[in-house]
């Protein structure tokens, strides 16, 4: 029986997104059943995890609502997800020196799974691994994943000096542990990235009893 013995992790929810097949706007201020996917993902989030931060780019005011602290990208360009991570990652460094790993989470997806923590921590700790990812039936999510504070030297190296913008690219460079979650009744980790998606989104919140 998996015990929720994990050490102490940071949440970082990912919104740098610019949702363009929204017709632009914040993905995550869509709402889904009353409630924005913001509100939802850290609804699901704020128990597994030692505090959470949202990074987004632009006016923070917008969050100003959610009493997260918000912090932009360290590195220019909009250089995607592993920006954000590495963002965490400095964050951690800097403000909360104990904690060792940070998750990050897509802030399009309402439905995440409510032992997503602890069960990336036990299957890192059991393969040794420097990084852990989730998946589903076939697909990995690797926006949503666990992540060793101690590796973002070599992730500002990455990004920076390589240019490295996938993250399946540089994560191929560690000890990488997989856990996958089923897809029935509801994928965990559906994304909402268009209109149709929402509406989509608004049916299976009713089959995850999470109106």
């Amino acid at each position: 029986m998996m015990t929720d013995d994990r050490p102490p992790t940071l949440g970082v929810l990912l919104a740098g997104g610019l949702a363009r097949r929204m017709g632009g706007g914040d993905k995550p201020m869509k709402t889904i059943g009353g409630r924005t996917i913001l509100e939802r993902v850290i609804a699901r989030l704020a128990g597994q995890c030692d505090g959470l931060i949202l990074n987004a780019n632009g006016d923070t005011s917008r969050f100003a609502s959610f009493a997260l602290p918000v912090v932009s990208d360290t590195v220019e360009g909009f250089a995607g997800p592993l920006a954000g991570v590495l963002t965490a990652l400095d964050w951690a460094a800097a403000h909360r020196p104990g904690v060792e790993w940070v998750l990050s989470a897509a802030t399009d997806c309402p439905f995440l799974p409510r032992d997503l923590v602890v069960r990336l921590q036990h299957a890192r700790a059991e393969a040794g691994a420097q990084l852990a990812v989730a998946a589903s039936g076939d697909q990995t999510h690797p926006v949503i994943g666990l992540w060793n504070v101690a590796l973002r030297g070599e992730l500002r190296h990455a990004l920076v000096v390589e240019d490295i913008r996938k993250i399946d690219r540089w994560t191929a460079r560690y000890k990488l542990a997989t856990v996958t979650w089923p897809t029935t009744p509801i994928d965990p980790f559906f994304n909402a990235n268009t209109v149709e998606d929402i509406a989509e989104a608004e049916r299976l919140a009713g089959l995850d009893g999470d109106r």
